[in-house]
């Protein structure tokens, strides 16, 4: 199995024809009169409409809006580009990997993200998790930001949401990966440190994930104080071949930790087939838990799974006095949430409460 690898998606800026390219006849004919709207001279086989342009990012740049308020989302996706140059010419092998108009207009439109990407402009935050028999910090939780040019940051669920419809998935998680590694060295971290992964990015472990393990070994980290922390397992729909990745983490020794547990009818058969070594329970679980007797009983339940089967229980999303209490009361061995601090670049390396 080969991992999917790519390059960074990128619109030429080199002389070229561009070929809009669908079966469905009606489009052929409305692709044609649109861009002829526009002055533009073009040619029509069956299937595909041509025309040739001076800088095809530009192009793109300038009849943004005008693509995206004249074809509506689902001919975005049925009419597919290829830009055809001196380096990338039209051929029964090479229009198979003509793309979607909505993932140029995706490019346009996301200019700020592919910058990040390009630039390699990531930066990690870290949270503490607190051990609650010592009240100390047992470890911290890397979460990455995109650094745009001016100093602001592009948070995570806005990251991963241009990464998906950009096809991205692959390149962003690893460099999150690496980036968590390296922070925490330069930051020197003297404790456990979580690094999310989204294992649906992942295709050929032993390729896809040896970046990962060299930066680990060159920044000479015991692979006991990483653990990798699996989100979005909600996507995750052969559960063979996540075992297959997390059994090479653990082969490596890193520790496993089983994200957002609670938040969808999954997360048992999660448990069960991975043998995660914490799990952490979801927030809407710990939420005003205080006085809610169903969450109480759902977090009582994963409490004694986890006893029975020596798996460490982290509650998340931890922010009053009272769900800390509560938990504390039914038993956790660990706790993270704005109540002890939220996410920073500094590292905070002592819980005050």
């Amino acid at each position: 199995m080969s991992c999917k690898c790519k390059d960074i998606f990128f619109i030429s800026e080199k002389n070229s024809k561009i070929h809009f390219i669908t079966q469905v006849n009606e489009l052929i004919t409305k692709s044609s009169k649109l861009l002829e709207k526009l002055g533009l001279k073009t040619t029509k086989i069956p299937g595909i409409v041509t025309l040739e342009i001076e800088n095809p990012k530009l192009f793109f740049e300038e009849n943004f809006d005008y693509f995206k308020t004249n074809f509506n989302d689902l001919e975005k996706d049925e009419i597919k580009i290829f830009i055809e140059n001196v380096d990338n010419e039209l051929s029964l092998g090479t229009i198979f990997f003509a793309k979607p108009m909505n993932r140029y207009l995706h490019f346009i439109e996301d200019r700020s993200f592919f910058d990040i990407i390009e630039n390699h402009s990531l930066t990690a935050h870290f949270q503490p998790i607190v051990d609650m028999k010592t009240n100390e910090i047992f470890a911290y939780e890397a979460l990455t930001r995109g650094v745009l040019p001016n100093g602001e940051l592009m948070y995570p669920d806005d990251l991963f949401s241009k990464s998906a419809r950009n096809d991205m998935d692959f390149t962003l998680d690893r460099m999150c990966r690496e980036i968590a590694l390296k922070t925490t060295a330069v930051k020197k971290i003297d404790a456990k440190v979580f690094i999310n992964f989204i294992p649906t990015s992942i295709y050929d472990p032993a390729f896809c994930l040896a970046s990962t393990v060299k930066w680990a070994k060159q920044l000479d980290f015991d692979p006991k104080n990483i653990v990798f922390e699996v989100v979005e397992t909600q996507k995750v729909k052969d559960k063979e071949h996540l075992k297959t990745i997390l059994n090479y983490y653990m082969e490596k020794g890193f520790l496993i930790a089983l994200d957002d547990v609670g938040e969808g009818y999954s997360s048992l058969n999660m448990i069960i087939d991975i043998k995660p070594d914490i799990i952490k329970v979801d927030r809407n679980i710990i939420e005003n838990i205080e006085t809610d007797k169903m969450k109480q009983s759902i977090y009582k339940a994963l409490r004694t799974i986890c006893v029975d089967n020596n798996i460490k229980i982290l509650a998340e999303g931890v922010e009053t006095p009272y769900e800390l209490e509560k938990i504390k009361e039914i038993g956790v061995d660990y706790a993270q949430g704005y109540y002890f601090a939220k996410p920073s670049a500094e590292i905070i390396r002592k819980i005050e409460h």
